[in-house]
């Protein structure tokens, strides 16, 4: 899909909440699946149900490849990454654990974490820089020696900010601490290989950078640490019917249910396609556009941006406001007027925009994706210049 066909479309600036348009490729799995396909995978003996476990085990394959996980069967298939992120956080901690996490998470981490902290674990938010910025050695220093886990977002949904995963993985390993990485942001988009960022834990969305569809996303586990960890779900899963007692084995031990398959064939494809085109082909295009972004955003007056402001360190996310107009005014003009779809307000992530200072309205976010063009960009900056001109007569 070329810029010119999505010129013909609303200029889509919601990726970081789900990324559209979708690869053919995934668009194509999907509907392959479920004309030639279809049956029940692990289920029955029968040769569609065996091929529905092959599209499953390509995908999980497919998915381990790209973080660098040894074992597909340490990729367990949940509907997205707060599903995830509670498996390794309702499922692993105990009263009495100390955790620590950063003032840039999503809700999807703190919700949970705030839940288990109703229940005797103790949770160490570190403070981040306005700009989103979180330093090791903070991390380091709230160690403890009853510290369980560290919960970290790989990047912040809100302003983009990378955080230091490498070296605070060092640093939970060399202590012996269980380090889970929030990759919604990220996965498909920035490399990620667990064995070299020292990850136990790694949360996953499809829908997002991984150009699969809704409903899927998964969860890394390191070899081993399946034992320490409770299943949120029991049930029906295809292996040792026999017995009434939940298996405990991967991955069998957190994907009780019929899965999503036909998501999960979407989901394979659009992996396919990310291995094809290459990460580092996408995250050059998403830097360019982001680039482009901030140097046309950041001059106009009225308009404060926040975050680094760098694509060199940061996802392909802008936030701003907009002085005389609230985000949420700003975003429905950008919708109507300008046929520019973007995401106001606090981006399921409160936590960060106390950080930022922009609690409780939140900011207006921008987010190209790969399939977008210049030209798109180019009006998203005439449209915000625009709205800075008629906030600023609101104002005066």
């Amino acid at each position: 899909m070329n810029s010119e066909t999505i010129m013909e479309q609303p200029i889509y600036m919601d990726n970081a909440a789900t990324s559209w348009p979708k690869p053919e490729e995934t668009l194509t799995a999907m509907a392959d699946y479920t004309r030639s396909v279809g049956a029940n995978p692990g289920r029955s003996g029968h040769s569609m149900s065996v091929n529905a476990g092959r599209v499953i085990f390509d995908t999980r394959v497919g998915v381990a490849e790209l973080f660098g996980a040894t074992n597909p069967l340490q990729i367990i298939f949940t509907k997205n990454a707060t599903e995830a992120l509670n498996i390794a956080i309702v499922g692993l901690l105990k009263p009495g654990d100390h955790v620590i996490t950063s003032g840039m998470e999503h809700n999807s981490v703190m919700r949970p974490l705030r839940a288990m902290e109703q229940r005797g674990v103790e949770v160490s938010v570190i403070p981040c820089s306005p700009l989103g910025e979180l330093n090791p050695e903070d991390v380091d220093r709230a160690i403890r020696k009853t510290t369980r886990a560290i919960y970290l977002t790989h990047a912040s949904n809100v302003t983009g900010t990378i955080m230091p995963i490498s070296e605070i993985g060092k640093i939970a390993r060399g202590k012996e601490i269980i380090f889970c990485v929030d990759a919604a942001q990220t996965a498909g988009v920035i490399p990620i290989n667990v064995e070299e960022m020292s990850i136990d834990l790694l949360a996953f969305t499809g829908h997002k950078s991984l150009f699969g569809p809704q409903g899927t996303g998964g969860l890394y586990i390191r070899k081993g640490l399946e034992d320490e960890i409770s299943p949120l779900t029991m049930g029906g899963t295809g292996s040792r019917s026999e017995s009434q007692d939940h298996p405990d084995f991967l991955p069998d031990k957190f994907e009780a249910g019929t899965s999503n398959s036909i998501g999960i064939a979407g989901l394979g494809a659009g992996i396919r396609f990310i291995q094809r085109t290459g990460i580092e082909v996408i995250r050059k295009k998403e830097q360019e556009l982001t680039t482009l972004l901030i140097d046309g955003i950041a001059p106009i007056p009225g308009v404060t941006l926040y975050g680094c402001l760098d694509a060199e360190r940061q996802t392909a996310v802008l936030s701003f406001t907009i002085k005389g107009m609230s985000p949420a005014e700003a975003a429905l003009s950008l919708d109507e007027d300008f046929d520019i779809m973007s995401r106001p307000g606090l981006q399921c992530a409160p936590a960060a925009h106390q950080t930022m200072g922009t609690f409780p309205e939140g900011t207006v976010r921008l987010s190209p994706g790969y399939f977008l063009g210049k030209e798109a960009i180019e009006k998203c900056i005439l449209a915000v210049e625009t709205l800075a001109k008629k906030g600023k007569e609101a104002h005066s």
